[in-house]
């Protein structure tokens, strides 16, 4: 029997969340954008009226402004789109617990034997699988008011491509019976994992279309492309066996990081303690939300002239404390800073992750303690998580013109200091 995978895709995800929230952007050109101040002025998301225009996603605000001079900038809030996603997935759980987000957007979902509960007088598997996936939509649209494009298949690549075929707030079905006619003519790089260097190696060699690449010998993709050739040929085939995996069963992460580009080119020591300060926070709060320690911190350095090169260096015991991180990422940057330029933007990557989170005890006791300091950082959290991220912060970051960009106020601050 075939599986019933589904594919949702949210359409414009963060600029109908905002059109959402404040329903007078409906129907105007909108584009949720960074901040030009701050160096991040590009476009993250457009809405169709923007799109109409030419407006594309990556385009810098001033291009953006130049092919829709009415457009409207709207900041982005992660926060906002987070809770959303997680609304929608729930609407998802109600008709499988087999549920693989695909980043904050798009998730794969396998409902075989779904039908047996929801559509049980329903015959044929595709009908099915159609009728289960116009019942998400409707639910998307009637408790959050965003559209959803659903593709309906037997595996994961070709619903993956089916939720791309019609938009917006539309179901497609790519069945084992039509897939080479609807599938193979379209282009190759529609099909995912065709990125543009693959695109290129593949149409200098004729292969155009999805069709193309699925009737050219394995021997050659490999030759040209290595193990992906070969993946990329049983995809186009429709053989693409790969389970759908829920959290809970997808494999362990492998790092947990962060980076920021600062408002502008950190030159002293202070400047970049701030910066290190903030992104440390962040993985060491997300280590602490996984349960994990690491062993090995990794900075990410990118100069005034954009030359970008990478630095690691291990901790003398596992740990997932901001301090921890701090340290170490401060003195890779110190011993590796650029000579003579600034420095543009930086990153913070924990690696060598480890589920054992018991204190090493240390043998002096003049030395910082972990489980004190585990303590303090675990209770900054939940005050974040309850009451806000400038809830608490550290008094470095209250200089008057701090790198990061960041207005804090002073209302409900608290100040804590090494």
């Amino acid at each position: 029997m075939d599986r019933i995978i589904l594919h949702s895709d949210l359409n414009n995800f963060y600029a109908s969340a905002e059109a959402a929230r404040d329903p007078s952007l409906r129907g105007l050109p909108i584009a949720v954008a960074g901040d030009e101040e701050a160096r991040h002025g590009i476009v993250l998301a457009k809405s169709y009226e923007a799109k109409k225009f030419g407006v594309s996603t990556g385009d810098t605000l001033w291009q953006a402004k130049l092919k829709c001079p009415d457009i409207k900038f709207i900041p982005p809030d992660f926060e906002l789109y987070s809770r959303i996603s997680h609304e929608v997935r729930r609407i998802y759980d109600r008709y499988t617990d087999r549920v693989e987000p695909f980043g904050m957007d798009e998730c794969w979902l396998d409902v075989t034997g779904s039908e047996r509960i929801f559509c049980p007088d329903l015959s044929g598997v595709w009908g099915a699988g159609e009728y289960i996936a116009q019942e998400i939509r409707r639910a998307v649209k009637r408790e959050t008011g965003l559209t959803v494009s659903v593709g309906v298949s037997f595996n994961k690549i070709f619903a993956k491509l089916a939720s791309d075929m019609k938009k917006p707030d539309a179901v497609t079905v790519v069945s084992r019976e039509n897939f080479k006619d609807t599938v193979w003519p379209l282009p190759v790089e529609d099909l995912l994992f065709v990125g543009r260097k693959t695109e290129a190696k593949l149409k200098r060699f004729g292969i155009s279309t999805i069709g193309r690449l699925a009737a050219t010998e394995e021997k050659f993709l490999r030759s040209l492309l290595g193990k992906n050739g070969a993946s990329l040929r049983q995809s186009a085939l429709g053989l693409d066996s790969s389970a759908v995996l829920p959290v809970r069963d997808m494999p362990p992460v492998k790092s947990v990081g962060n980076g920021m580009t600062a408002r502008r080119d950190l030159i002293c020591d202070e400047d970049i303690k701030i910066v290190l300060y903030t992104l440390c926070e962040s993985v060491s709060s997300r280590l602490r939300e996984q349960g994990l320690t690491c062993r090995t911190v990794c900075v990410g350095i990118r100069d005034s002239e954009l030359f970008t090169y990478d630095r690691q260096g291990q901790l003398p015991v596992p740990s997932r404390t901001a301090k921890a991180l701090f340290d170490k990422a401060f003195a890779l940057v110190k011993s590796n800073r650029p000579f003579g330029k600034g420095i543009r933007s930086l990153s913070v990557r924990a690696t060598s992750l480890s589920g054992d989170t018991s204190p090493q005890i240390s043998l002096f006791p003049e030395d910082d303690l972990p489980a004190p300091r585990e303590n303090l950082e675990s209770t900054v959290d939940r005050l974040r998580a309850k009451y806000g991220d400038t809830t608490v912060r550290r008094g470095i970051m209250l200089c008057g013109n701090s790198p990061v960009g960041a207005d804090f106020g002073i209302d409900r601050e608290v100040l804590y200091s090494e």
